[in-house]
């Protein structure tokens, strides 16, 4: 008589069954949103029993953080690698980030919406809190380079703007990203972030005409 378990067992041998879920949860969460993501449909998507996900993941939520901790990591990455040291000056490289994070919202909607939207508590997960305290981390850093020239009493808290252009980030990709009533507006969302972050940065004295 046939083992029910034996195509779980060689699923889980022929590949990597933990980051299959992740992938596979990434696609569903794009196309049907954090909240109505399942992990009975995950494990469908991977190929798998329903009970199978559990050898690796406690529950929905549990799998949910890992594809935003993933998340957090690769957005680290895109911004590190937009910001490029400063070069060749601070204030492009910085502006270079913003569109950084557009695109990574764009490319990876999935990690995006478990990042961002899935109601998922960062704090109450270690490595994820990690992950992206390591994101922010390359935003303050941004933040300090760009302010380095200023006397260092003059110097606008580095975490204040950083979490100031993150909130401007994350607010035009929500109104005009992912086709969005907003995504409508004569206006590009690169442009508008731009063009918002310009006029932030004058005003702390990180710009000056």
């Amino acid at each position: 008589m046939p083992d029910p378990t034996s195509r779980d067992r060689k699923t889980y041998h022929h590949g990597n069954l933990r980051q299959a879920l992740v992938e596979a949860s990434a696609t569903l969460v794009e196309e049907q949103g954090p909240q109505a993501f399942t992990l009975t449909e995950a494990a469908r998507r991977a190929g798998v029993s329903a009970a199978a996900p559990y050898r690796h993941f406690k529950g929905r939520d549990d799998l949910l953080e890992e594809l935003a901790r993933q998340g957090f990591l690769e957005f680290a990455d895109k911004l590190q690698l937009a910001f490029d040291d400063g070069r060749p000056r601070p204030l492009s490289a910085f502006l270079r980030m913003g569109q950084a994070y557009l695109d990574f919202a764009a490319e990876r909607p999935g990690h995006y919406m478990a990042m961002f939207e899935s109601g998922i508590s960062i704090a109450g997960n270690a490595d994820l809190a990690a992950a992206s305290g390591r994101a922010q981390g390359v935003l303050i850093s941004a933040a300090e380079a760009l302010a380095a020239r200023l006397p260092e009493g003059s110097r606008p808290p580095s975490r204040m703007v950083a979490s100031h252009i993150w909130a401007l980030s994350h607010g035009v990709v929500e109104l005009f990203g992912r086709g969005k009533p907003g995504s409508r507006s004569p206006v590009e969302p690169s442009e508008m972030l731009e063009s918002g972050a310009i006029i932030y940065l004058r005003g702390l004295g990180l710009i000056q005409d």
